[in-house]
């Protein structure tokens, strides 16, 4: 049996509405070895160790595949494509004549992407038995969202950069909310605010200052 629970998420499109979505609650995670003794449990004629030698064949298979700059498709699976991003300490570039290029050597394979088989979604949909888990809700804040960007303004005018911890502290919000909410701001030319870094190094500044 399968759970759901009903999420509350913050909408970013100008309104303080909140929206809702409904995710899975996942019950944990099914281990390699636990996905091979699954599949072959009704069939004794079926030797785990051969299954974990493909399993491990698929993968080296689609790590040389994918990077040497194809799609792969596994039917019944879904499709498999890399996914190309900045090495570390590398600020992305522009398209202006005078700024300094990336070449290959600041790029690197930073992600793969999958985009599943329609027949594999309406499987696992078919054997889908859903029942209402919880609900889960935001936390909220007392300040408004123009309140909120003073807040992170004056915090900018006293420190050199903010983290998403400070702006938590600050406002109230959650973690997810006050990601979401900076990179709104960040977008935003009119708020003042932009980032600077990549992943955990990502600290916010005002954009006058870069």
């Amino acid at each position: 049996m399968a759970q759901y629970i009903k999420q509350e998420m913050p909408n970013l499109n100008g309104t303080e509405e909140p929206q809702v979505y409904y995710r899975l609650k996942t019950n944990r995670n099914i281990s390699s070895k636990e996905f091979v003794k699954h599949i072959s449990r009704n069939d004794s004629a079926v030797d785990r160790g051969e299954i974990e030698g493909v399993l491990i064949r698929i993968a080296d298979g689609l790590a040389e595949l994918l990077g040497n700059g194809y799609s792969v498709t596994l039917d019944g699976v879904g499709t498999f494509k890399a996914g190309l991003g900045l090495k570390r300490d590398k600020e992305m570039d522009s398209f202006e004549e005078d700024e300094t290029k990336r070449n290959a050597r600041s790029l690197q394979l930073t992600s793969i992407n999958y985009r599943a088989d329609k027949t594999l979604v309406r499987e696992a949909n078919r054997r889908c038995k859903l029942e209402r888990y919880g609900e889960s809700r935001l936390r909220k804040s007392p300040y408004t969202k123009e309140q909120r960007l003073q807040f992170a303004l004056e915090f900018l005018d006293k420190n050199s950069a903010m983290r998403i911890g400070d702006y938590m502290q600050l406002t109230g919000l959650s973690r997810t909310t006050a990601t979401m909410e900076l990179k709104a701001f960040r977008q935003d030319p009119a708020s003042g605010i932009t980032f600077v870094g990549r992943g955990s190094q990502k600290v916010y500044v005002k954009a006058s200052e870069v």
